[in-house]
């Protein structure tokens, strides 16, 4: 069999190497032009002591909300009250703490997508898109290994190491903390080919998991006060371990618009409760976003709550794109749209009041804190 080439004039050739190179260009310099994030100040004031947590709630792992059209909108008001937060201690004790907000941007509003028209069935839609990762070489390896498990039944990310972020409500269900928060623990997987002294044997296992205890837990006030429908809006919580894990983490971002983010696509990593003892990954595309959700159709279940959501986002200091920590999986949301109920998976973004409080609670100062 003979296989005949085409050969292009030598001037087409220079021509469309020049205008793909042009369009290479364009499309990078798009990207670095895109203004970095102004990054608000939070200016703590000293914790007040509350009463201890009763631990009455129950852990919610299937979080599902109903908003309209109104969640599409931007709130105007003073967000100073939904950024103080509650710190609860190992030994049940808890403070509260107020903050001042200075230099408070306008916080970032992506173009605001209508819903399109579409009827999916709910956290899995059509043939289901998630990977296991298993074997040495994936499962232990960045990025997977940011994700750990919260012994609540969530899934969490590291973000520094100490630090671990997940939602609120797996830990609080917005009026009491929830039962298995009074001694909370991360979970980090071990393949049992490091713990036994036979490989063979062991290989066909399923990793171990390595429990921490946390010190210390942070929840926005925002979850804690707000109704239902916008305190998804604040669901997220800081766990702070007794000690390093000495294992990579990955660096949080201010969430860029979805057109920002290489391959307008996210991803994230976790536990889900149908796949009992494995990670399981999954990618999928934006499809719209507000001022303070992300909604996507990315395969999830319970036990997901709580994975970071992480897209590549171009690094101006390290001038490449790098994975970062960008939003939290939260849920499933009903949006009723002009009469009709359209469903979503939803993941709550890191705007840059957020980045501020959340990078105060890693950091424990202001000077680390100007660049999301």
């Amino acid at each position: 069999m003979s296989v005949s080439i085409t050969m292009m004039p030598p001037h087409d050739r220079s021509l469309q190497t020049l205008l793909y190179l042009l369009q290479l260009f364009l499309s990078r310099a798009l990207t670095i032009l895109q203004p970095p994030a102004h990054i608000p100040t939070l200016v703590p004031h000293a914790p007040t002591p509350l009463t201890r947590s009763h631990f009455s709630a129950r852990t919610q792992l299937d979080f599902t909300t109903h908003c309209n059209s109104s969640c599409f909108n931007t709130h105007e008001e003073a967000l100073s009250d939904k950024l103080a937060f509650e710190t609860l201690y190992s030994d049940g004790s808890r403070t509260l703490t107020t903050v001042d907000v200075e230099d408070d941007p306008d916080d970032f509003v992506p173009p605001l997508n209508r819903p399109r028209r579409r009827r999916i069935r709910r956290q899995i839609y059509g043939a289901d898109g998630r990977f296991d990762i298993k074997g040495d070489n994936f499962l232990l390896d960045y990025p997977f290994s940011t994700a750990v498990r919260i012994s609540t039944g969530c899934t969490g990310v590291l973000v520094s190491q100490v630090h671990v972020l997940t939602a609120a409500h797996c830990v609080h269900d917005g009026k009491d903390y929830v039962k298995g928060a009074r001694k909370l623990k991360v979970g980090f997987l071990i393949n049992p080919v490091v713990n036994s002294t036979n490989p063979e044997l062991s290989s066909p296992k399923k990793p171990l998991v390595r429990w921490v205890r946390v010190k210390r837990t942070r929840v926005p006030k925002g979850w804690i006060q707000g109704p239902q429908e916008v305190s998804m809006d604040f669901d997220y919580a800081l766990l702070e371990l007794r000690w390093p894990h000495r294992r990579p983490f990955m660096r949080l971002s201010v969430a860029p618009s979805s057109d920002n983010l290489a391959g307008k696509r996210i991803h994230f990593s976790g536990f889900d409760s149908d796949r009992p003892g494995e990670l399981v990954y999954r990618f999928c595309p934006v499809e719209e976003e507000s001022k303070d959700l992300i909604y996507q159709h990315c395969d999830a279940r319970p036990g997901a709550s709580g994975s970071g959501v992480y897209g590549r986002v171009w690094d101006d200091i390290l001038e490449k794109w790098e994975r970062k920590v960008i939003g939290i999986f939260s849920g499933h949301q009903w949006l009723e749209i002009d009469g009709e109920n359209r469903d979503y998976n939803v993941a709550v973004r890191i705007t840059p009041l957020k980045f501020a409080q959340i990078c105060y609670w890693v950091h424990g100062n202001r000077l680390d804190c100007v660049h999301g």
